[in-house]
């Protein structure tokens, strides 16, 4: 598969710590040219050096979610360097912070819909050309099952993951006769820092390594039991 899959573009958001940066270096070490996203050069850095130590290649793109003409540009940037994207794994996302809806600041709720929704709907109408020139474009959102709805305080950010399922099943229908594939993945409870500012008193060593969740992406990546449209669940 290694020889196979050296020639393919993938772009990782959230890709300088946690389920992203292990991500990133699941793929590179597969022979993949990995687009590292994040707002940290400093530790994008870090990552990109690692993946090269192992023999891997990447690129890093600093870059705030919010700044959606920058995601416009992006589209453009890829096209003119590597004519095509093959894997978009939208993994950024931030908490925001718990409390009741009605108490919830303006601010942070529109910062939260915007990293977690908004920008991962601006990366899809950039992206969407670039991965349909792919032989066979895959793509995954990463999700939580907060997004249910029946978790009182998790305000913005279930709500956001509830909205971004139901943008990528709409996505998944109209996109049904390409050869795209794209899914919903919920890796689990997982030692983040996102999970950590939701649960502060969690011994995160009891919980699974971005790495173990990172390799269940991995294979949901290239499973071809796996169904269009389908959400995976650790």
């Amino acid at each position: 598969m290694t020889k196979q899959l050296q020639k393919k573009i993938a772009l990782v958001t959230g890709a300088s710590r946690g389920i992203g940066a292990s991500i990133a270096k699941e793929l590179a070490n597969a022979g993949i040219h990995v687009i590292l996203l994040a707002r940290s050069m400093g530790s994008l850095e870090e990552i990109d050096d690692e993946i090269n130590k192992h023999g891997g290649s990447s690129t890093i793109v600093t870059m705030d979610l919010l700044d959606y003409p920058a995601i416009d540009r992006l589209g453009a940037s890829i096209f003119e360097r590597w004519g095509k994207l093959d894997i978009l794994i939208g993994n950024a996302a931030i908490l925001g912070y718990l409390a009741p809806i009605h108490q919830y600041d303006p601010s942070i709720w529109d910062e939260v819909i915007g990293v977690n929704l908004t920008a991962n709907y601006r990366l899809l109408r950039s992206l969407d050309p670039l991965l349909r020139i792919s032989q066979n474009g895959r793509i995954i959102f990463l999700s939580s099952d907060i997004s249910d709805g029946l978790h009182p305080y998790w305000g913005a950010y279930a709500i956001s993951k509830s909205a971004l399922e139901t943008m990528v099943f709409t996505y998944a229908k109209e996109t049904e006769h390409l050869a795209l594939k794209i899914n919903i993945v919920d890796p689990g409870p997982t030692a983040t820092n996102l999970r950590a500012g939701a649960f502060p008193g969690e011994d995160q060593r009891k919980i699974q390594r971005p790495e173990t969740a990172a390799r269940f992406i991995y294979d949901s990546i290239f499973d071809p039991k796996i169904h269009h449209g389908a959400v995976l669940r650790r």
